[in-house]
């Protein structure tokens, strides 16, 4: 399995972050990074966790997501809803095949949500890639920990090769945000984004960016451009989109 990383965001159980734990450790999962959570070391997730109790005390606490995935170079989003912002929703099983190119040393980051909400449509859009689990429509929520172990056990079953052609190396995730804070910041400059909708376009262009896969290099030769192009601009203060 590539170097994966599980990312959960505002857990509010800590017995569900036990579970986690162990699923991971199932399947040789080693690490954890939590985003603004209950007490991860709690007796509860420590109960839970089993013969796992040594991720609970490794994992890395994040003030946000961004910041969580700021090192990685492929994210994936799990979710059950599908919307405008939420881009194509891959099922479960298509993971494999859909990572099966990339370098076997590509950070890859597993992303799942709140128990009672999920993941917003903002932090879908923050990620490469978003999944979901075809479930009945009655109940369609998977538990937490559930969620965690379907995945994994998803990628463990069909194992991911590299590509043997020419391999291309992905940028962290905090250069793709640095090249989306230039863009969205000439986009305002010529009012071509709605000031009262400015995550219409912000996420348009995300899920642009996320189909086509720039590579580090690619990245780079972006944001020097948008640097050029935010340097030479002027400010049009015509008519703005309405």
């Amino acid at each position: 399995m590539q170097k994966l990383t599980i990312i959960l965001v505002e857990p509010q159980q800590p017995g569900n972050i036990g579970m986690v734990c162990r699923a991971m450790a199932n399947f040789g999962v080693s690490e954890l990074r939590l985003v603004t959570p209950c007490e991860h070391r709690h007796p509860e997730a420590r109960k839970f966790a089993v013969a796992a109790g040594q991720l609970l005390d490794g994992a890395k606490v994040f003030a946000t997501l961004s910041e969580a995935l700021a090192d990685l170079q492929l994210s994936v989003a799990t979710t059950r809803r599908s919307g405008r912002f939420r881009g194509e929703l891959l099922h479960s099983s298509e993971l494999p095949r859909r990572l099966a190119s990339l370098p076997e040393e590509t950070r890859i980051g597993l992303v799942f949500g709140r128990e009672d909400a999920g993941l917003t449509s903002e932090e879908v859009a923050t990620c490469s890639l978003a999944a979901t689990v075809a479930t009945s429509s009655e109940q369609g929520s998977l538990n937490l920990a559930q969620a965690v172990l379907l995945f994994l056990y998803e990628l463990a079953r069909q194992p991911q090769q590299a590509a043997a052609d020419a391999v291309r190396e992905l940028p962290p995730q905090a250069e793709l945000d640095g090249l989306f804070r230039q863009i969205d910041e000439v986009l305002e400059r010529i009012a071509f984004s709605n000031p009262s909708r400015p995550e219409a376009v912000r996420h348009r262009v995300r899920q642009l960016f996320n189909r086509i896969g720039p590579d580090k290099d690619e990245v780079a030769f972006l944001r020097g451009m948008w640097s050029q192009i935010a340097s030479s601009v002027n400010d049009w203060v015509g008519r703005r989109r309405g």
